[in-house]
């Protein structure tokens, strides 16, 4: 090989990486990988969902401290790395955290004072609305509608309305509120450093890669799951980060700038990902109930609107919190810890109350007084009106998005 072509292959390597590991990625694309992850958990039956996760890492936090006792918080816990969806988010992070250690974007990002106050304010809010509509953005809204239930549109509305009410409240607040306004210092990362990331990056992906595989070939069946889950979670949190795709500027930006790729990439993903479910759900793959939450519809449209209002200060949803954990950003970490600690004790507290204590209908299936699992196929008695609804409910929302793109006539800013 000649110099020139040894160089001109070095060159190529050098740009190959540098536009899939370095340069964003289309929220399409994100959409698109993200939808098919879901479908492989589905395959395997299980499905994705945050909260879970989430309120388990409460539970532990407020048994620590006290308050777990005095509000009820069970005292005898799954382990954080047994227990699916807090193994998920946990590699998640970690995915996330590897894809900016490749882009060498990772940096601890610290915000403005009163940003700390928002995160606390917009996470113990996360916590109370996922609680009340049975999971996130992720587990109320967006897998719901994967199941084809009508749960996760009630959600929607929710968020939507949420949104809304959250980006005029922080307008009046940035209007009128100078305190911890100031950003502090920005922290460089020394170049030796800088340059070692991609390095780093490998390291995590080997050490990733030898963890899931050990447990998908201990021959123990539950750690065969579990290692399913650590490939799923580190993937979803690696595409998330790439392709900065959130559920927050699904629901944020049409109202706040006009601007709706991120919007028409989760409609393409629920496009795609909808009549799939279907046929796996018809396959007997995976029991649709089990990503359906018993909160149709008080609870769905209560928490969407009490969550959509608080990701907007949290700057955040759940998933979308937890990736931008993984690239430095402070503000995220605090209103994750507080989403986690919130959700906790209101599950606990509502409970206890009686509001969100599950019992089983004589149509066996779960109910709380704030709803109950509601399925398409069995309202309208036939899969091919449920999959009519929920793409016509897909096509409503795309059309609006795309009108506002050009209109701007929905936006509160």
């Amino acid at each position: 090989m000649s110099s020139d072509g040894g160089a001109c292959w070095i060159n190529g390597l050098k740009q190959d990486y540098q536009e899939i590991f370095v340069e964003e990625w289309s929220p399409y694309v994100g959409a698109i990988l993200m939808i098919l992850i879901i479908i492989g958990l589905m395959v395997s039956g299980m499905f994705w969902g945050i909260y879970g996760g989430l309120k388990l890492w409460g539970d532990y936090i407020n048994n620590m401290i006290g308050i777990g006792p005095l509000v009820g918080v069970p005292q005898k816990l799954e382990t954080l790395l047994m227990h699916r969806m807090s193994l998920m988010n946990m590699t998640l992070v970690l995915g996330a955290f590897c894809a900016a250690l490749l882009s060498r974007q990772f940096l601890i990002n610290r915000p403005p004072r009163l940003e700390y106050v928002w995160a606390v304010m917009g996470g113990c809010l996360m916590g109370l609305g996922a609680t009340l509509a049975g999971g996130c953005t992720s587990g109320g809204f967006f897998t719901p509608v994967l199941h084809s239930s009508p749960a996760g549109w009630v959600m929607w509305v929710g968020l939507i309305a949420g949104a809304i009410l959250g980006l005029k409240a922080l307008l009046w607040t940035l209007e009128n509120i100078e305190w911890g306004m100031q950003a502090p210092r920005t922290l460089h990362v020394p170049p030796a450093l800088l340059s070692a990331y991609p390095l780093l990056g490998l390291a995590v992906v080997v050490a990733l890669l030898y963890w899931a595989t050990d447990w998908y070939t201990s021959g123990n069946e539950r750690l065969e799951a579990r290692g399913i889950v650590i490939v799923a979670g580190f993937a979803m949190g690696f595409i998330m980060h790439r392709s900065r795709l959130c559920f927050a500027r699904c629901f944020r930006e049409p109202f706040m700038t006009g601007e709706g790729h991120m919007t028409k990439a989760i409609i393409l993903g629920l496009t795609i990902g909808v009549p799939i479910a279907a046929l796996l759900i018809q396959k007997k793959l995976i029991d649709p109930y089990l990503g359906i939450p018993p909160t149709f519809w008080m609870g769905s449209l209560l928490g969407g609107l009490i969550f959509g209002f608080g990701m907007i200060f949290a700057g955040g949803c759940a998933s979308g919190s937890l990736w931008r954990m993984g690239e430095g950003h402070i503000k995220l970490w605090v209103a994750a810890f507080f989403f986690a600690v919130s959700g906790s004790i209101s599950s606990a507290l509502l409970k206890k109350s009686g509001l969100m204590v599950v019992e089983v209908t004589i149509d066996e299936i779960d109910a709380t007084k704030m709803g109950y699992q509601a399925f398409y196929p069995v309202m309208l008695n036939n899969w091919g009106w449920a999959l009519l609804a929920g793409g016509a409910a897909l096509l409503v929302w795309y059309l609006l998005v795309s009108y506002n793109e050009c209109t701007e006539k929905f936006t509160v800013l």
